[in-house]
């Protein structure tokens, strides 16, 4: 945790030392930044980089590989339309230069993921494992930053919140209750044990990710 904690730091403390990335706080279906978070601003990136990445850990032991796709697509046209500034300004979103070079990477791994899911759909050929899916969780928790996304990243992302989630729910209830909550987490254990095949699980994670993509791009003009 801690080697996460350093290479997040490395990663977005030149962004708000250089004031390159504003410090300012937005949410979703409203126009303008509620507040300035000043310093406290490099701790709550760093804790949305940390979560993102191992949000997507957790996902990946079903299969997280379409919501990642569906997320990288939704945080892809949040950068260009904030890189673009005739579209920035008609759809009142922060201008943040140098974001469509971020465009052409997510666009690269769009296709590179594509490429992994022919081969890791059921039965799967190849696995992603930590060291794929620790890494594609960092960069779309920093695409959600230096976007100015940090909260939208909870609807983007919102298949990966709700493995968290009950992950959170069963080791707090287990602690403090000595109960569990789930039969198993993360939730998509829970639906295993419960009965439901893998490929219902996997196609209902994608409808609920791609409802929820959907909702965090309806989010441009519902401010």
């Amino acid at each position: 945790m801690f080697g996460l904690i350093f290479a997040s730091f490395l990663c977005l403390a030149p962004l708000y030392f250089s004031g390159i990335l504003s410090a300012d706080f937005y949410i979703p279906f409203y126009k303008y930044p509620l507040f300035n978070m000043y310093i406290f601003a490099l701790f709550f990136w760093i804790l949305v980089l940390i979560s993102s990445s191992n949000a997507v850990n957790l996902t990946d032991g079903l299969d997280g590989t379409v919501p990642s796709i569906f997320s990288l697509a939704t945080l892809g046209v949040f950068l260009y339309l904030s890189g673009n500034l005739i579209y920035s300004e008609y759809l009142f979103l922060p201008k943040i230069n140098g974001l469509g070079e971020l465009v052409v990477i997510c666009a690269a791994l769009i296709g590179a993921l594509i490429g992994f899911l022919w081969f890791n759909c059921y039965p799967a050929q190849i696995f992603m494992g930590d060291s794929g899916s620790l890494a594609l969780g960092g960069f779309i928790g920093f695409l959600a930053v230096v976007s100015k996304n940090e909260i939208l990243l909870l609807l983007v992302g919102f298949v990966f919140v709700l493995e968290t989630i009950s992950v959170i729910l069963q080791v707090g209830s287990f602690k403090i209750w000595g109960k569990r909550v789930f039969k198993m987490a993360p939730i998509h254990h829970h639906f295993e044990k419960v009965g439901w095949v893998e490929n219902k699980i996997i196609v209902r994670f994608w409808m609920i990710a791609l409802l929820s993509n959907l909702l965090a791009l309806a989010s441009l003009k519902l401010r």
